[in-house]
């Protein structure tokens, strides 16, 4: 399973990004201060995290102080574990939501995926419910609750590189199975609103300064689509199966990015949104 190493990208001082070459182009990133580097989550794999552990050990002689943790799932969190000098940061929820699903989850994982037989479960040790600072050395990271992809979600902000790390609230197409579309609505608003140069995704491409309004207004459509769409297919009798041919191209998205993968999560959202809503109105 293990191809070339991750792509690597200084996106501005101070500041890397690899992407995944194992797992969705899942991004993790790196930002060096004169107080030791900050990493901003952790990846799935041990065989990739321990190639972004080691460039921030080389890169910076005061070895690696946090790790900032987007969201639980898996693909951000499992490498944790491999910062043993680093506290974890993270949303309180994050850390109540690995409590309650996290060794089932890794022990479910393990039994399928050879490549995470060693990892381990680590806990955030540093919590937060509102909006938070994290200084470091000469950078300070804004720390933004964004509710939507995850009760959990957070954004990372470096307002003087004007560089955003958006975790999985800013994707190719928005992914809604664990989350709620009115809340990531909300906190797709409120990134509109920071003065940003670079957005990170939590998968695929960057988005450049030029694109990223227009991306993220795309993304606020499709939710509104979306859910139009679905609420339209249920009230004329479609069927679970007839609702998830709907395509993502009439919700104003490709299908294109990451590999495919973003036609199966609109899937997924098109089967929770028609869920959600056969359950309100009784239809089945």
């Amino acid at each position: 399973m293990r191809g070339r190493p991750m792509l690597r990208d200084r996106v501005a001082k101070d500041i890397f990004v690899f992407t995944s070459e194992m797992y969705a182009q899942v991004t993790a990133g790196i930002v060096l201060t004169s107080e030791g580097a900050i990493v901003i989550d952790a990846l799935p794999f041990p065989q990739e995290t321990r190639e972004l552990a080691g460039f921030a050990r080389r890169a910076n002689p005061k070895g690696v102080r946090y790790v900032i943790n987007t969201h639980f799932h898996a693909d951000h969190t499992y490498g944790n574990y491999l910062f043993p000098e680093a506290d974890v940061v993270a949303h309180e929820r994050c850390r109540l939501a690995l409590q309650k699903y996290g060794e089932k989850a890794l022990e479910e994982a393990k039994a399928h995926t050879p490549e995470l037989a060693e990892v381990q479960l680590r806990l955030p040790s540093i919590t937060f419910n509102e909006e938070a600072s994290l200084h470091l050395g000469d950078k300070t990271l804004q720390l933004i609750p964004t509710p939507g992809h995850t009760s959990d979600s957070i954004v990372v902000y470096l307002k003087e590189a004007k560089v955003l790390f958006a975790g999985d609230t800013i994707m190719p197409v928005p992914y809604l199975v664990w989350g709620d579309r009115e809340e990531m609505i909300k906190s797709l608003q409120k990134i509109r609103k920071l003065s940003l140069n670079l957005v990170i995704q939590g998968h695929g491409e960057f988005l450049l300064r030029g694109e990223i309004g227009q991306a993220i207004d795309t993304s606020i459509a499709y939710l509104e689509v979306i859910y139009e769409k679905v609420k339209e297919a249920i009230a004329a009798g479609a069927s679970r199966d007839e609702v998830r041919q709907i395509s993502i191209e009439s919700c104003g998205k490709s299908r294109i990015p990451l590999n495919g993968l973003v036609q199966q999560l609109h899937e997924a959202n098109l089967i929770v949104l028609y869920n959600k809503l056969t359950a309100e109105t009784g239809q089945r």
